[in-house]
């Protein structure tokens, strides 16, 4: 997989990649310091014991009272070479190399001749690289010495004479297990490192998968998939688990938005397409019978004044439908309403007696009991009963009954009910009864009442709904809180 950068998921500027080589360095550290130690002590403790023995030599020859002269003549001289741990062999070999050594010199640093065995080349190797045998002995810890390439802890003895005596021994043996414990270390630290690299990336490999479900889902949201969530992990931690709650919520409300968008500008498109065809019908009309005036072919006093007739209709529809249309606009904006308390009781008496001049052969039943009122505007209550009952009007025969019927609910809101026993509406017709310039089956009316009154009962912060079913009539129920919204 690749971030939207173009850098693979598990490079070395990837979160994975970051966090296995931060744990690989610390381990890494953490094992150098490690190893450093134990070589260290190892080396000490090694290098500790040689120092031991051979000042346990240093103080056995301290503490015999004996001359060069007695050593030399005295018969015993094997058994203080096995006492002090000599490998004197007398041949002029490096065999003592490895072990343990001592040689006598004289004032001068000379290796000299004990029990007439000469010095061998080690034993003078050793005087010679001795510089100062009597500092040597006066002091109380070994020290270093490098000698045919090999490496010696050395230190000095007197006899009761003065005579110094220099021992030695390898420390080559030392430097091979602090050699091999630290190749041991290197070993296991490097399987250790990779096991560590290995177990990182596939850990952090799992624990960051809802970051890459993230960066897919917000790719394929990016190119237009807008229904993409990001999934749940199996083992969700507790912080990429509420990023993960909050980008969802984020993008519920990003689509929300962008539908509704496209709603609207959908509705906006319909809406100026249908003004624009209700706009042009009354203008085409109107045009046209003035020219028919201007070409003289309105000779007869009875067509001048008809097509007067159908001029002035006209105007009179296109002024209606441009002042519903200024309602709407107003509306969709802040609402200019005087808010106070109304009786909602004698608004439907009131349109009823309307209806009833209107259309007096129409059967109309009110229950309104009481005063019933509301904090609303006045003027916009009229103008929803007005259109309901228009509507009834123009889309029912006018021998259908219609009742009206104001109530208050449990909750304190005020249900005002226009129903009427006409032919419906399929549920297709219902769903778009509140969009603009829509008319059932093409009839008359600019088709903007019933989105007038939506606009109206939500400008009250109230609610509006229908039931309908062919052949059932129609019942259009508003709902009115106690209170309306304070204007902004």
């Amino acid at each position: 997989m690749r971030w939207p950068n173009g850098h693979r998921a598990g490079g070395p500027r990837s979160l994975r990649g970051k966090l296995t080589m931060a744990n690989v360095l610390l381990l890494a550290l953490g094992v150098v310091v490690a190893t450093c130690v134990s070589v260290m002590g190892m080396r000490l403790y090694l290098l500790d014991a040689v120092d031991r023995e051979l000042m346990m030599s240093r103080d056995s020859i301290g503490e015999t009272p004996l001359t060069f002269e007695q050593v030399d003549s005295l018969t015993a001289l094997f058994a203080l070479s096995e006492k002090m741990g000599s490998g004197a062999s007398g041949d002029d070999t490096d065999s003592l190399v490895q072990g343990s050594l001592f040689v006598a010199v004289d004032r001068d640093g000379q290796a000299r001749t004990i029990g007439g065995l000469a010095p061998t080349g080690t034993q003078r190797a050793l005087a010679a690289a001795v510089d100062d045998p009597a500092a040597l002995a006066a002091d109380t810890e070994p020290h270093d010495l490098e000698m045919r390439g090999d490496h010696y802890r050395v230190t000095a003895g007197q006899l009761a004479d003065g005579t110094t005596v220099l021992l030695a021994a390898s420390t080559e043996s030392l430097r091979e297990v602090v050699a091999r414990a630290l190749k041991l270390d290197i070993a296991a630290g490097i399987l250790l490192t990779a096991m560590l690299a290995w177990l990182t990336m596939f850990s952090v490999r799992r624990r960051t998968q809802p970051l890459e479900d993230m960066v897919e889902t917000s790719t394929a949201i990016a190119e237009g998939d807008l229904t993409r969530r990001v999934p749940s992990s199996r083992e969700p931690t507790l912080e990429v688990e509420q990023l993960r709650l909050a980008l969802n919520s984020m993008l519920h409300q990003v689509e929300s938005a962008y539908r509704t968008r496209e709603h609207s500008a959908a509705q906006l498109r319909r809406f100026v397409a249908d003004a624009s065809h209700e706009l042009r019908t009354p203008l085409s009309a109107i045009r046209g019978y003035l020219q028919l005036y201007d070409k003289g072919m309105l000779r007869d006093p009875a067509d001048r004044k008809r097509a007067w007739e159908r001029v002035l209709a006209e105007a009179d529809r296109m002024g209606r439908l441009v002042d519903e249309l200024l309602t709407l606009a107003r509306l969709d904006q802040e609402p200019q309403l005087r808010f106070r308390d109304v009786d909602v009781s004698r608004l439907v008496r009131d349109a009823a007696e309307d209806l009833r001049v209107q259309q007096p052969e129409r059967p109309i039943s009110v229950r309104a009991d009481g005063s019933v009122l509301v904090h609303a505007d006045d003027s916009g209550l009229r103008q929803v009963l007005g259109n309901l009952l228009a509507n009834v009007r123009i889309h029912t025969p006018a021998d259908v009954p219609v009742r009206l019927a104001v109530e208050r609910a449990d909750d304190g809101a005020v249900r005002l009910c226009v129903a009427d026993d006409g032919p419906g509406l399929d549920a297709d017709d219902a769903a778009r009864i509140f969009d603009r310039f829509f008319r059932t089956g093409g009839g008359s009316g600019s088709g903007l009442g019933m989105a007038i009154v939506q606009g109206v009962v939500h400008a009250h912060g109230g609610a509006v709904g229908v039931r309908t079913a062919p052949g059932e009539g129609l019942a259009v129920t508003v709902t009115l809180p106690v209170r309306a919204p304070v204007p902004a």
